[in-house]
């Protein structure tokens, strides 16, 4: 959510940065409504300020012996009008509110505006491999040597899932494990939050209203609170300190979640989204953290550096990209995305988004810190990073360690835990 002060301060600078991810910017209905708030907010306060009055005038002529009658009705009357004023000003908040909690967050200087198309590339790391002619995609590979199980896992689940077998599920789980390893190492508080979260945190993360068809939401009978299936555990973490003043000692809080992800959209049947590249469900590994304003950008350096550490301990060619703002997260100022390429498609996949979002989310779950010395609360900053998502770097594994042989190499990192070097095709494959 943005700052209605920045907004009413200086609308067209706001209006132009939101011009860089939408079509049309219309500020007039948040500055009217806002307007219509502080008339009421002024009236109410005259209206109690009368009564209060009225209240010691009455009180002093019946101390006196005086008749009262008059100006009591009178007294009735403004509670009357102080009620429906009040009512008027519960009204116009909510409205107020839901304008406000439509508008994306401001684009940061540094990102360029437009789509994807403006994307820009700032680092790559390794080079593409030279795989020959009879090279194999992941789906033909993760079913040569028995790691997949697509016809099943549709059975189980329906279109957009899988199964993990075997050596499949033990990479997988080998990833999920070197992750959290290294985060932990690094000193990041570990987090396992629950799987379903109140509709109260899609808001705050920015979520909803906008994405609120994407996410799997329970079915509840009249009178239960609504809840989803978190789509990310950003969604989870950000809400952890919502409605908190967080110590100012206790800044930067850098914490990392495993959850699986679910998700409605599982994108199109085409090529380019074959076997896990993109599903309902998938792993991931997240770090997020809440820092003071000051500290934002520092902190975006750290998140993008420790993903791009992941993948190149994972020996993985990828690429880096600083995303424009109509391809960036609408909660999201400044976005980047460390993308890992997957030959058999020629092109490259995100497997982490590392994304700086202000005090956007901020403002939505209400997390303050009072800054050392300082009697006024602010808002803190959050950022957040998949470190790493797993569903797109299984196909990256197999499509550039592959052997002429049909057998593929295994990270030095996930090697502990798999049990192998190589991966080899089975017998009856």
């Amino acid at each position: 959510m943005l700052d209605i002060g920045l907004i009413r301060k200086d609308p067209e600078a706001v209006r132009e940065a939101l011009l860089k991810r939408m079509d049309k910017v219309d500020l007039e209905p948040v500055l009217e409504a806002d307007r219509h708030r502080r008339r009421l907010v002024a009236d109410a306060a005259d209206a109690r300020a009368e009564r209060k009055r009225q209240s010691k005038e009455i009180g002093s002529l019946r101390a006196r012996g005086q008749e009262t009658a008059a100006l009591e009705r009178a007294a009735s009357e403004l509670g009357d009008r102080i009620a429906a004023i009040e009512t008027e000003l519960t009204e116009t908040e909510s409205r107020l509110h839901d304008l406000m909690a439509e508008l994306p967050n401001l684009p940061a200087e540094q990102t360029p505006a437009g789509g994807k198309e403006a994307n820009q590339v700032v680092r790559t790391w390794g080079e593409q491999p030279d795989l020959g002619p009879g090279a194999l995609d992941h789906v033909e590979l993760s079913t040569r040597l028995g790691l997949v199980d697509y016809a099943r896992g549709a059975k189980l689940g329906g279109s957009g899932h899988w199964l993990y077998t075997g050596l499949g599920a033990a990479l997988e789980w080998a990833l999920i494990d070197f992750f959290c390893r290294e985060h932990f190492a690094a000193g990041y508080e570990f987090m396992l939050p629950p799987h379903l979260l109140t509709e109260e945190a899609g808001y705050a993360a920015g979520q909803f209203p906008k994405f609120y068809d994407d996410v799997f939401h329970l079915r509840t009978e009249d009178g239960e609170r609504g809840s989803f299936l978190l789509p990310t555990s950003e969604t989870a973490i950000v809400n952890v300190y919502r409605d908190e003043i967080i110590p100012n000692d206790r800044l930067p809080i850098k914490a990392f979640a495993y959850t699986p992800c679910y998700r409605r959209e599982s994108g199109s049947h085409g090529t380019q989204e074959r076997g896990t590249i993109r599903g309902h469900q998938f792993n991931k590994v997240e770090m997020f953290q809440f820092v003071t304003p000051e500290g934002g950008p520092a902190a975006l350096d750290e998140l993008v550096q420790r993903t791009e550490d992941l993948v190149r301990k994972l020996g993985l060619h990828h690429q880096t990209s600083l995303l424009a703002a109509r391809d960036a997260s609408a909660s999201m100022k400044m976005t980047y995305d460390v993308e890992v390429w997957i030959p058999s498609i020629g092109t490259y996949k995100e497997v982490s988004s590392a994304s700086w979002a202000g005090d956007y989310q901020a403002r939505r779950a209400n997390i303050r810190y009072r800054p050392e010395g300082g009697k006024n609360t602010e808002f803190v900053h959050t950022l957040n990073a998949s470190g790493l998502a797993t569903s797109r770097l299984l196909p990256a594994i197999l499509e550039q360690n592959q052997q002429p042989d049909g057998s593929v190499v295994v990270p030095e990192p996930l090697r502990p835990w798999v049990g192998t070097d190589i991966i080899r095709p089975r017998a009856d494959a």
